[in-house]
């Protein structure tokens, strides 16, 4: 696979969020004003206006209302070229998961964001380096909880499914009884009708993931997107060439996965062992 390329600002994005930006300052708002009236965090706020983020089209037509623009920022967030329109930085992929419609996950190191309970994640949090201040830490686990809004989709959220390796679910980050929750809830996940959950074994002798972690999503307008995170680095992919490469990976790592019966025997086993 080719190196996948850092993302860059997309000119159309930088003036859409020019015009937001003229739009606030004229009603008067600061960044943050706006961000509490309109429901997001401020940095969604700056980053579309500094045209890294790109201005979804519900959260337009609202900026629209709220400021009185006369439905400007909507038409140029819909006039925006289709291959502009994925956002400039990986972050944004949360925007795109929550309006996924199938999502299809790969973790070697953690439980994935989604299927974390609330103790687990504020331990990951607790274990980054350099360490983040305990406000910071509380944001980002704020954030991750948010992104659980997904499975109240209706009618039904996205198709999913998950691959874990065996090692992840015997980490015990948080300690003991956090892992037992952890794993207990995993077991309760991989009950949901859209929701597939199959573990990887460490005694695989082969491994198509060796790489590291990914997540496959198609979006609403049948695109396919890939996310993929290292040290430091992120990169949302949606060239169709390097999508798909990372399509056959994961079909490969599911047929390396014991079945979801299987895994869910292996989750009871290690619930009681934790």
């Amino acid at each position: 696979m080719h190196p996948a390329k850092k993302p860059r600002k997309s000119t159309s994005w930088c003036v859409v969020g020019a015009q937001l930006a003229h739009f606030r300052k004229k009603a008067r708002l600061t960044q943050f004003q706006l961000a509490e009236e309109i429901g997001v965090h401020v940095d969604t706020i700056a980053s579309i206006e500094q045209g890294r983020r790109a201005l979804h089209i519900d959260l337009a037509t609202r900026l629209d209302q709220l400021l009185d623009t006369g439905g400007v920022l909507a038409i140029g967030a819909s006039h925006v070229p289709t291959r502009e329109r994925f956002p400039a930085f990986a972050q944004d992929f949360i925007e795109y998961e929550q309006e996924a419609l199938t999502l299809l996950s790969y973790e070697n190191q953690v439980v994935p964001g989604l299927l974390q309970t609330e103790d687990y994640a504020a331990a990951v949090f607790g274990c980054l380096f350099p360490p983040i201040t305990p406000e910071e830490s509380g944001e980002r686990l704020s954030a991750r909880l948010d992104r659980k809004r997904i499975f109240e989709q209706k009618p039904w959220p996205p198709m999913m499914n998950f691959l874990l390796e065996e090692v992840t679910l015997q980490r015990p980050i948080g300690g003991r009884q956090v892992l037992r929750a952890q794993l207990q809830h995993l077991r309760q996940c991989a009950e949901l009708p859209f929701l597939g959950l199959q573990i990887i074994p460490t005694r695989r002798e082969r491994h198509a993931g060796l790489a590291g972690p990914l997540v496959l999503l198609e979006t609403t307008d049948h695109d396919q997107l890939a996310y993929i995170e290292g040290q430091r680095v992120s990169f949302l992919v949606d060239d169709p060439d390097e999508v798909s490469v990372l399509q056959q990976k994961y079909g490969m790592l599911r047929s390396q996965a014991l079945t979801p019966e299987e895994s869910m025997s292996l989750l009871d086993d290690l619930a009681g062992e934790s």
